[in-house]
Parts: C-alpha cells; sequence; structure tokens
C-alpha cells in the first residue's frame, strides 16, 4: 500500500477528537470517542498509565481518511469511565482489562478489529489477540509481548532492571497509594520525562492528558495494577480461568507488528525475547528519531502506518 499520512495530523495541541460518548459495556460505563465512518473496518485504540485516549490525536485523523472507524476509549480509572457499581472491585489485573475491551466491543456490535496500544493497552491487546483471536484482525504492540502473571512477577530482576520499577515498589506501600493520590499530576509529569526523554510536550499537552487522572477510581486502579503485578494484591475469581491461560504465555497467531521507539526509557525487553510469542505473520520495526515510550503520541504517522500495514497482511 503506498498512502501519504504526513498530512493527515492536527498540529500541536489540537484536539482530533470530537465529544466523548458514553456507553454501558460489561461493569463499566465507558468513556469512548467514536470517529470515522460507522461501517468501516474497525480499529480500537488503547492507551496505558499514564496517559490517556489523546494519545491518539494524532493517529486518529489518519485512519480515518483511509476509511476506519477508530474507537479509543478511556479505561477503567481514566476520563469519564466509571463502575456502574460502587460495590465492584476496583480491580486493575490484566484480564479485568482486557474483558473490558472485549465488553466495549459486545456494546458497540463490533465483531473484529484490529487492536492496537502501548502500556496497558499494548498488554490489553496482545491479551485479546491470544484469547479472542476471533475477534482481532490483527494487532500492533508497541514493546511487544506483554502478556505477564503474578508468578512471573514475584522473580528477581538484576539490580539494573530493578530499579526501572522504582515506581511499582513505592505503590506497594501504603506510603506510595498516599504519595500517588496527592502528587498523581507530578507524578505523572515525571513518567513522562523518564519514558520518553527526548520528547519535548508542552505544558498544554500534558494537561489535556492529565485531566483524565482526576477519575475518583484512578488511583485505586493503578495502585492494584502494580500490586497484583507483585503478588501483593489479589485478583476477582471471575477472572482466574482467564489468569491461568495467561500464565502459559500463550502464543498470538493474528497478524502482528510490534514497535520499539529508540528513546523508550521505560523498562522493556528486546524484540529478540518475545518474537517467538507471535506465529502468525509477523514484523518488528524500531522507531527512530529519539522516540519514547507513548510511540503513538510522538510518531503518530509510523503507529499509524503500522495499523494500516497489518490490515493488509
Amino acid at each position: 500500500m503506498s498512502i501519504d499520512i504526513s498530512s493527515s495530523q492536527p498540529s500541536s495541541g489540537q484536539d482530533a477528537f470530537g465529544s466523548v460518548r458514553q456507553i454501558d459495556a460489561g461493569v463499566l460505563n465507558v468513556g469512548y470517542v467514536d470517529a470515522g465512518p460507522a461501517d468501516g473496518p474497525a480499529v480500537l485504540l488503547l492507551h496505558g498509565w499514564p496517559y490517556d485516549i489523546h494519545s491518539f490525536d494524532e493517529v486518529t485523523p489518519i485512519l480515518t481518511a483511509q476509511g476506519h472507524r477508530v474507537i479509543a476509549p478511556f479505561l477503567r480509572g481514566y476520563g469519564s469511565t466509571r463502575f456502574l457499581s460502587d460495590t465492584t472491585v476496583r480491580n486493575g489485573e490484566q484480564a479485568a482489562l482486557a474483558v473490558d475491551a472485549v465488553a466495549l466491543m459486545d456494546a458497540l456490535a463490533i465483531d473484529r478489529a484490529v487492536v492496537a496500544g502501548f502500556d496497558w493497552g499494548a498488554r490489553t491487546a496482545d491479551i485479546l489477540a491470544a484469547l479472542w483471536p476471533e475477534r482481532c484482525s490483527g494487532v500492533v504492540s508497541v514493546s511487544g509481548y506483554l502478556i505477564g502473571s503474578q508468578a512471573a512477577g514475584k522473580q528477581p530482576l538484576p539490580p539494573e532492571a530493578e530499579l526501572q520499577w522504582w515506581y511499582q515498589y513505592y505503590f506497594a506501600t501504603e506510603r506510595g497509594r498516599a504519595g500517588y493520590e496527592q502528587y498523581r499530576r507530578e507524578f505523572a509529569r515525571l513518567i513522562w520525562h523518564i519514558a520518553s526523554p527526548q520528547w519535548n510536550f508542552d505544558d498544554a499537552t500534558f494537561d489535556r492528558s492529565a485531566a483524565s487522572f482526576d477519575n475518583p477510581d484512578h488511583v485505586p486502579i493503578v495502585i492494584h495494577n502494580y500490586r497484583w503485578r507483585l503478588g501483593l494484591a489479589e485478583g476477582e475469581a471471575e477472572y482466574a480461568d482467564l489468569e491461568g491461560r495467561l500464565a502459559e504465555a500463550p502464543a498470538i497467531g493474528v497478524p502482528a507488528i510490534t514497535l520499539e521507539g529508540d528513546a523508550n526509557g521505560a523498562p522493556h525487553a528486546e524484540p529478540s525475547a518475545y518474537a517467538a510469542r507471535f506465529t502468525g505473520s509477523y514484523e518488528h520495526r524500531t522507531i527512530g528519531g529519539g522516540t519514547g515510550h507513548n510511540l503513538p503520541q510522538e510518531a503518530p504517522d509510523e503507529f499509524a502506518r503500522a495499523i494500516l500495514d497489518v490490515v493488509d497482511r
């Protein structure tokens, strides 16, 4: 495919999205953007922590210009997404986030979609591709194969690698919970700088996403997510079977492209460490130019190109 995508982007600071819609899906009332033709091939874009749907501001118009329907939801604990019940456990484990994505597709009557994401969103995209391949026509995952397990999370790493996960250990303490509650914006800004050391984002760009962290469930979801990974918080019984399957590191057989920025300051594995987990049509691309962890926002052309290319496989 030869498509000029370079002119489709809005200028810095613009919001490519229209109004945020709301829909009941599973245990959530999900806030999401629905852009492009309603009958176009669907693309589900999933953000991570500490980011939000605005990571896809410049990706979205590129995809809609090529006839795709783009769905970009706020994850549980972000933006306008809310739990339908006050009694629902504020659970951040990986299987719960994946079930949220499937429930949203069901609510929107989307049978299949290319699923693309980074950070938490990449993990969810990998899980959908592995466990629900009939719903996933292709996957684009920043930093590759991110499916994990509590057993793996309990294994010690070399000191230099452990240092990269400092925030996870901070969140394991009550001081960390209180600190994130009090300083969530300062914390997020620090992570942005560490994870993307060469990305010169402005205050308007940060503030637009940071507003999503004011969600009343944000801190409980984030804290549970990282404590669950270390085995310091329990998951819910309804997800136990899924977690058991994920602990076996299931292969991904749908068409896949993995991406990595050449200046990603967040913890990430070398592509050679996970390439074998992708057993279908597969390609890895390293994105240059000082691209960090928030690859869709830092390199939107390359992220959108990967989605368009995986569609053709």
